[in-house]
């Protein structure tokens, strides 16, 4: 689902400082449209896991810049592999 800044915001329970930051940082990359900026489930649960390192577990700034790139790069070669047994299989 694809939604508003500000649906993002209540779906997620951030603050617009909070967001704006994290957008700043890289953590949070919402799509563009002529509206505003966009927002997937995938940034909700992206936004819920950040609030869960920092709040449950107490990582700091640079600990979530670490997480987030090491699941980003989980991510691509998950997707890569998938491509590749696509390829294999045909």
């Amino acid at each position: 689902m694809i939604m508003s800044k500000q649906e993002f915001q209540i779906t997620s329970g951030l603050e617009g400082t909070t967001l704006q930051l994290w957008i700043d940082q890289e953590w949070l990359i919402p799509g563009d449209s002529p509206g505003g900026p966009t927002f997937s489930d995938a940034d909700v649960a992206r936004a819920r896991l950040i609030q869960n390192l920092k709040h449950d577990f107490g990582v700091n700034d640079e600990g979530i810049d670490l997480v987030l790139h090491l699941m980003d790069q989980l991510h691509g070669m998950r997707h890569a592999l998938a491509l590749l047994q696509s390829e294999v299989w045909r």
